[in-house]
Parts: C-alpha cells; sequence; structure tokens
C-alpha cells in the first residue's frame, strides 16, 4: 500500500470515530455505539457512520455484533447496505442473515453485487432457497447466476465474474473506445478486451495499456494476442490459482468445452483461492475440517470427532506394542520413562518433513521428476539429525542413570526412529496423493501412529535384546 492509500485509509478510519481499536479488532465504543443505534432506530446515525465504511469493514462489524442486531442493522441501512460485506463474513453468519432475511430483499441486494460475489452469496444455500431469491432477479440475470452456480464446487465457473468486455476482431480501436464510453453495461474494474468470433468463440484479447497506446483507426486483431492462459470453467480453482501465480497475471478467460466465452477470472479472486486453499491445509494438517469461529459447539464438535477416533485408534495399535514389552519395562523403570522421548523426537521430525511434503504437492513443486531426489535429501537429512540428537540423548541418560547401555539403546533407537520418520514423513503423503486421498487431512495420524510404533518397537526391542545377552 502506498503512502497516500494508507492516509486515506487512516483518514477514512477517524472519520467512522475509529472503527478499529488497537489490537486490530472493531473497536469497543465504535461497536457500542452502533449497537445502540440498531437497538435505538437511529438510522441517520448509521448511514454516516457504517454506510461509508469498505465491505471488508463492514463484514468485521457485522460479525462483532450480536446475532439479533445484525439483521436490524442491514434492515435499518435498506436499499444503502451493500451486500457484498456478507462475502466477508463466516459462512455460518452469512447463512443465519439470510435466512432471516426475505428473499425480495436478498435479490435486490443481489442484483447490485458482482456476479462472482452474488454466486459466492448463493452457493451456501439449498436449491429452494435459491430458487426462491433468483425468481425475484431479471431473466438476463437468473439465467447467469444459474449457469455459475452449475459448474462444480470451487470449480473456475463458481469463482468467474461474467461482466466483461468483448468486441469482434474487425471493430477498429476508435470503435471500442467508444463502446466502452457509451455502454453503461460494463464491469466498472476490467484489465483486458476479449475479442471473440460471430459465435462467441474466443480468438484472443487485448491489454488496456495496449489499446490505450493504438491510434484509432487500427484493427483490434492488428494488436490483439492470442489467448495462451485460458482457464477451463471446470477446473479447479486451485489450479487456476497456481496458472495466476506462475505467468503473473491479472485476469484470464474462463471458457466451455467448445471455448465459448462464459467470464473472467480476476486476481482479486485468485487471492482470495489461495487465502482459503491456505487456511484448508492448516486446518486439515491438525484434523480439523471447515469448522469457523462462528460456528456452534455441536458443529465443531461433530467435525473434530471423526479424526480424534482415528488417531484413538492408532494410540492403541501403538500402545499394543509396548505391551509386547511389559516384562523388560518391569525389569527397568528408567525404560518407561525414556519412551516418551523416542516418540516425541520422531513424532516432531516426521512432521516437519511431512509439512514440507503436503505444501510441496499443494503448490505442484514435487512431481515424478524430482521426488526421488526428494526423498534422498529427507532421509539424509533425517540420518544426519538421528545421529546428531541420538549422541546427545545417550549422553544424557547414560549420565542419568549411570548405565551406559541405556544411553547406547535411546541412541540406537533414535536413529531408527529419526530415519523411519523421515521416509514416512514423505512417503505417506506421496502416497496418499497417488491413491486421490487429501494428504493434508490423512497425512498425520498415519505419520504419527508410524513414528510410535517404531520408536516403541525399536527401544523396547532393542532393549530386551540387549538384556537377554547381558549376564
Amino acid at each position: 500500500m502506498d503512502n497516500g492509500a494508507a492516509q486515506t485509509k487512516h483518514k477514512q478510519k477517524d472519520a467512522v470515530n475509529g472503527i478499529y481499536g488497537s489490537d486490530g479488532a472493531v473497536g469497543l465504543v465504535f461497536l457500542e455505539k452502533v449497537s445502540h443505534a440498531v437497538d435505538t432506530g437511529d438510522k441517520a446515525f448509521l448511514l454516516k457512520n457504517v454506510a461509508p465504511l469498505h465491505i471488508s469493514e463492514q463484514g468485521d462489524l457485522i460479525a462483532a455484533l450480536q446475532a439479533e442486531e445484525r439483521r436490524g442493522l442491514i434492515v435499518l441501512l435498506g436499499d444503502d447496505f451493500d451486500f457484498s460485506a456478507l462475502t466477508e463474513v463466516d459462512e455460518a453468519v452469512r447463512l443465519e442473515i439470510m435466512e432471516a432475511l426475505p428473499p425480495k430483499q436478498i435479490a435486490d441486494g443481489v442484483q447490485e453485487m458482482e456476479s462472482d460475489d452474488a454466486v459466492f452469496l448463493l452457493e451456501d444455500l439449498d436449491d429452494t432457497e435459491q430458487q426462491q431469491i433468483l425468481a425475484h432477479l431479471p431473466f438476463k440475470e437468473q439465467a447467469k447466476l444459474r449457469r455459475s452456480l452449475e459448474f462444480p464446487e470451487d470449480s473456475a465457473g463458481r469463482r468467474m465474474q461474467t461482466e466483461f468486455v468483448a468486441v469482434p476482431p474487425f471493430w477498429t480501436i476508435g470503435q471500442v473506445i467508444d463502446y466502452m464510453r457509451e455502454d453503461d453495461d460494463l464491469p466498472e474494474h476490467f484489465a483486458q478486451i476479449f475479442v471473440v468470433d460471430p459465435t462467441f468463440r474466443l480468438v484472443g484479447a487485448v491489454d488496456l495499456d495496449r489499446l490505450l497506446r493504438a491510434r484509432r483507426p487500427v484493427r483490434v486483431d492488428a494488436i490483439m494476442h492470442d489467448n495462451r492462459y485460458v482457464i477451463p470453467a471446470t477446473m479447479d480453482q486451485e489450479e487456476a490459482a497456481q496458472i495466476f501465480e506462475q505467468y503473473d497475471l491479472l485476469s484470464a478467460a474462463v471458457v466451455d468445452a467448445n471455448e465459448h466465452l462464459l467470464g473472467v477470472l480476476t486476481i482479486d479472486d485468485v487471492v482470495d483461492v489461495i487465502q482459503e486453499e491456505a487456511d484448508e491445509d492448516i486446518r486439515h494438517l491438525g484434523g480439523v475440517g471447515d469448522e469457523e469461529l462462528s460456528d456452534s459447539v455441536p458443529e465443531i464438535v461433530r467435525s473434530r470427532a471423526p479424526w480424534l477416533l482415528v488417531n484413538m485408534i492408532t494410540s492403541c495399535i501403538s500402545a499394543s506394542v509396548i505391551g509386547l514389552f511389559g516384562a523388560t519395562i518391569e525389569q527397568m523403570v528408567a525404560l518407561a520413562m525414556l519412551m516418551p522421548i523416542v516418540a516425541s523426537t520422531g513424532g516432531n521430525a516426521a512432521t516437519q518433513t511431512m509439512t514440507v511434503t503436503v505444501r510441496a504437492l499443494a503448490t505442484r513443486t514435487i512431481d515424478i521428476y524430482n521426488a526421488a531426489r526428494v526423498i534422498r535429501r529427507e532421509v539424509t537429512i533425517g540420518f544426519c539429525n538421528g545421529c546428531m540428537f541420538a549422541s546427545m540423548m545417550g549422553l544424557v541418560a547414560g549420565l542419568w542413570f549411570w548405565r551406559v547401555d541405556i544411553g547406547m539403546i535411546i541412541a540406537c533407537a533414535m536413529v531408527i526412529n529419526m530415519l523411519v520418520a523421515a521416509i514416512a514423513g514423505i512417503l505417506v503423503p506421496l502416497l496418499l496423493n497417488r491413491f486421490g486421498a487429501d494428504p493434508a487431512i490423512a497425512s498425520s495420524v498415519f505419520v504419527t501412529m508410524t513414528t510410535d510404533i517404531t520408536g516403541f518397537f525399536s527401544f523396547l526391542g532393542l532393549a530386551t535384546w540387549w538384556f537377554h545377552l547381558s549376564p
């Protein structure tokens, strides 16, 4: 953000009595004033202090209000409320508000939104609610939104904006400029003009900077470029985001199977996709579903319980390994004290490798060509770390219990477990990805089970073997 933009934002915040506090959250004073205005029906205060806010700021405010105050705020603002603000709040809050509002009011708000935001607002509703809202829209708007909603969830077709500028190749630059000046139905912001044939098949595009440098008599087809980075409507949004990232795109055409132009995917939508996918990967690595802060306790319990159950089952399997060596543990209590060190160190090492691998799979930086090299690297790292920490822990354990053999046993077990941790940390995500499972969701459970079993088995197995050899 440049200095001018920062000052503008700062002045805007000052003008609305300091919406944000020092901690970055909605300020308590401002929140209380808004709550009071909603309770007393003070529409003038809301129009002056809430309506001018950016939609992201309105979203923060809505999330901070009590449930009963949210609907009151929207009702009081009426036509001055920008429904795009609902795209900035959690799904649970958004659905709660939309279910409380009449379909006609939602339809009026949707009609003022860009098509991609409108689809985002409608896609979480059930079919009946969608149809009730769409029924209040003009036929042309209905058709656009219905077509976008028919595409798979998390596809480029769901994310695309159906407002764009398209012209024939035989037009001159002067005709294009006049068209853009006179037509009121163009998108507010765009970086490209698309070139289509009479059947609306995409044939090229012209960047605005090049268009503005060309003379009026020049034909469009003389300055257009081929669309090398066209996005199929059915492409997964994460793949589309990777294309934007790789080729530094600001926008890209979205087409159907016959290369007919359907819409445009813009960088602001792609930033949202990248953020969503990153959040999803972090939640999945922790065994957490698609929960949000506004979800209820029962919803969160249902979301987390399945993987906790799987983790409990795998822990029971790991515990059964300890049961095999009960007699050995009874001979020396020190083994019970040292077992968690072997298992936890291996588990942490595996988590490091697994996190790097899952991220590499998500960004497609690991493939069949470099997988073997990455595996060799991680195994080498595991061996080096194993030797280093095994030496330290072996010395500590030997001095702790005044037994050299205990130090040697735990050192050998740690080297073995760190090697297995490195192998499991990379192979488990790769195998899960190969068989179509999401490695971010399932990897941690199986990797933890592998390192626990290996750690317990190697440590207790070596101890049993050594004690049987000792007189």
